[in-house]
């Protein structure tokens, strides 16, 4: 039976983020721990994202707009924005810190930002492998469009093509730009997925899916996701975690221990500082 889960929602101050994984029903889809849906949001001039810098370790980020801009900066030395339809990729590894902020021109004549943000538990062999960034334009990535279904291949494999962004488990990850009465039949090439509706009104088999939550696929099967109206959306799975993970804050490891450790690093400064962006900080949660 299809699993429907509604996330969590966080307001940062005129900016929404829904969070739906991890929860009771998913503490997990494939190798994704953390699901978050960001915006849609319009800003006023001189306001916009401001992620301060802090710490990760055993994952990697996957940013993925729909609308506006990120400047991402980490301890590496990178300075990037990320558009619409680009993919950002930080593997945190043994250790990175890092800060997302709407660029300054988009900034002063009024922002707005619209998409995904995920994080991928990293396999164990891999947990603390080193640090790395990199960012894919849009145009690099593999996509192909079907009778008004626009396919656009993230990270990992899907549909028959594959992604360039170097993953280290099996990933299935795909944007879906759908028009209004458009359909697709979701790849059943992968034993964990998800469907995640951003925007628009959906069936799924016939069946109304609502949007802004997270439906769990059944393994094996091959739904067909038809667009009532426009629609976003996003596919997520692959294979499942090869241990338990456990996340706190920004730290997700198979190990508790490693977890401590990395609570202290941060308040010992040893995840070193980010250029241009060293001013501030988010100081390690109480809880």
């Amino acid at each position: 039976m299809t699993t429907i889960i509604a996330p969590r929602v966080h307001d940062l101050g005129g900016f929404q983020v829904r969070r739906a994984v991890p929860t009771l029903q998913a503490r997990s889809v494939g190798p994704f721990v953390f699901v978050d849906h960001m915006g849609p949001a319009v800003f006023e001039p001189g306001r916009g994202i401001d992620v301060r810098p802090h710490p990760h370790i055993g994952l990697a980020t996957v940013t993925f707009l729909w609308a506006g801009s990120i400047t991402h900066r980490d301890t590496l030395g990178s300075l990037q924005d990320i558009n619409p339809g680009d993919v950002n990729w930080m593997t945190a590894g043994r250790g990175i810190a890092h800060s997302e902020r709407t660029p300054q021109a988009a900034r002063e004549r009024g922002a707005e930002a619209h998409g995904m943000q995920t994080w991928v538990a990293l396999p164990k062999p891999d947990e603390e492998a080193a640090p790395e960034f990199h960012h894919h334009p849009g145009a690099t990535l593999p996509q192909f469009e079907r009778g008004g279904a626009l396919h656009r291949i993230i990270a990992g494999r899907g549909f028959g093509l594959e992604s360039p962004v170097r993953v280290f488990a099996d990933t299935f990850n795909v944007a879906l730009d759908l028009q209004a009465d458009a359909e697709t039949d979701i790849d059943d090439g992968h034993v964990e997925r998800a469907l995640y509706v951003l925007d628009g009104e959906a069936q799924l088999d016939g069946a109304d899916i609502p949007k802004q939550h997270l439906v769990l696929l059944d393994r094996g099967t091959r739904p067909r996701l038809r667009a009532k109206t426009p629609l976003k959306a996003m596919l997520l799975g692959g294979e499942p975690l090869d241990a338990h993970r456990h996340v706190w804050w920004n730290f997700v490891s198979s190990s508790r221990e490693r977890i401590e450790q990395a609570k202290q690093d941060w308040l010992d400064g040893r995840f070193g500082k980010i250029p241009g962006d060293d001013a501030e900080f988010i100081p390690l949660p109480e809880r």
